[in-house]
């Protein structure tokens, strides 16, 4: 096992536990990362950590620079990722406050730079990616709840969608007739980028709100926040367990 690396979604533009060693800028060949990668310790193990929205949660999913991130996780001798991810519960399992490790996404995102392979090197790559997430590490998370006494719905499709605004109740329905168990922004091209630069890389998902026409109630950012602040035990807990499995940290 490789160097683990974290990357903090909503609700994680730090994270609370994190003894931070060094933070650095990492240059790149796609340009600026969201923030400097810190390096750091989590329990007694080292890590690494990006905030895909920045510092200050400043930058929109589809202003992200998937890219540039994943590559400099990569500089920085990350070989397994765990992707944070914030969603909206769409199937009954996926209510407000559950932990999902899914094993699925759909993207229905538009117009990011979702490839490493665009023709400027000369070349031309297509990757595999029938199962998108890396089983192992999926197993690994599965694994940490289960020690630490902690429900998680294992598995799932995550449907991507482009923000930053919420969707409609007709899309929704359309996410669910497709297959979809949660809605999320960020996903794609995480996961894609992931698996071209050959890191192993999963999701842990924390549902903070039922997604539009779930609850017959208006989403509110209240709501959202709340669940939130409500998550980030829990997600710390997991995340602790899982570094102190990875041997090579």
């Amino acid at each position: 096992m490789g160097l683990l690396a974290i990357i903090g979604g909503s609700g994680f533009a730090s994270l609370p536990s994190l003894s931070v060693i060094d933070s650095r800028p990492v240059e790149t060949p796609y340009g600026e990362t969201s923030a400097p990668v810190a390096r750091g310790r989590l329990g007694d193990r080292e890590v690494l950590f990006l905030p895909r929205h920045g510092p200050s949660h400043h930058l929109p999913p589809h202003g992200i620079n998937y890219r540039a991130n994943l590559w400099a996780l990569r500089a920085s001798q990350a070989e397994r990722v765990v992707a944070l991810a914030a969603v909206g519960g769409i199937t009954p399992a996926y209510g407000p406050r559950v932990l999902a490790v899914p094993d699925q996404i759909i993207d229905y995102t538009h117009g990011r730079e979702h490839t490493l392979h665009d023709g400027v090197s000369g070349t031309v790559g297509h990757i595999d990616l029938t199962e998108p997430y890396c089983e192992d590490l999926r197993r690994a998370l599965i694994a940490a709840c289960a020690r630490l006494g902690r429900s998680v719905v294992v598995g799932g499709t995550y449907g991507a969608t482009q923000g930053p605004r919420l969707e409609t109740r007709a899309e929704i329905l359309r996410y669910e007739r497709d297959g979809c168990d949660m809605v999320g922004m960020t996903g794609m091209p995480e996961a894609s980028l992931a698996r071209e630069l050959g890191l192993c890389y999963a999701s842990l998902a924390f549902v903070v709100n039922w997604a539009a026409g779930k609850s017959g109630r208006i989403i509110t950012m209240k709501e959202i926040e709340e669940n939130l602040v409500s998550s980030v035990e829990p997600v710390m807990a997991v995340l602790t367990a899982v570094a102190a499995e990875n041997r090579a940290a």
